[in-house]
């Protein structure tokens, strides 16, 4: 039988921790921004990176990585956002396999709208 030793019980518990912050500020913006903005914490971020790209716009595969959603989980926010005017979606050009999303007008005004709303809350979570 393997014993645990201090060091694994305090990664265990900076773990435990990390996990625990994260839920609390996650839960925290998604309250906010749903209330405030009509939007949860994932499409704001969607919103986010596409409003901080050039020319607003980015490939569909690149957005998964940055905002660490499944393709099917970010299709389906790109629906939704889509159906709400908030980013088009378009076939790359130079490869018939790529689709771009990007951000409309609204998008970038509610994009806009919100922001003040997440730092607010980040800093109220992360500085206390």
């Amino acid at each position: 039988m393997s014993r645990v030793g201090p060091a694994q019980t305090d990664l265990a518990g900076s773990w435990q921790q990390l996990r625990d912050r994260h839920a609390r500020v996650s839960s925290a913006l998604e309250r906010a921004l749903q209330e405030q903005h009509s939007i949860g914490l994932s499409e704001f971020e969607v919103l986010e990176q596409l409003a901080t790209t050039e020319d607003d716009h980015c490939r569909m595969q690149q957005l998964c990585g940055t905002t660490h959603l499944s393709q099917s989980a970010l299709s389906r926010l790109i629906g939704r956002l889509e159906q709400d005017g908030l980013v088009t979606r378009t076939m790359c050009s130079d490869d018939r396999r790529g689709i771009y999303a990007s951000l409309t007008a609204d998008g970038r005004a509610r994009y806009v709208q919100a922001k003040p709303t997440q730092r607010s809350v980040l800093a109220e979570q992360l500085d206390g």
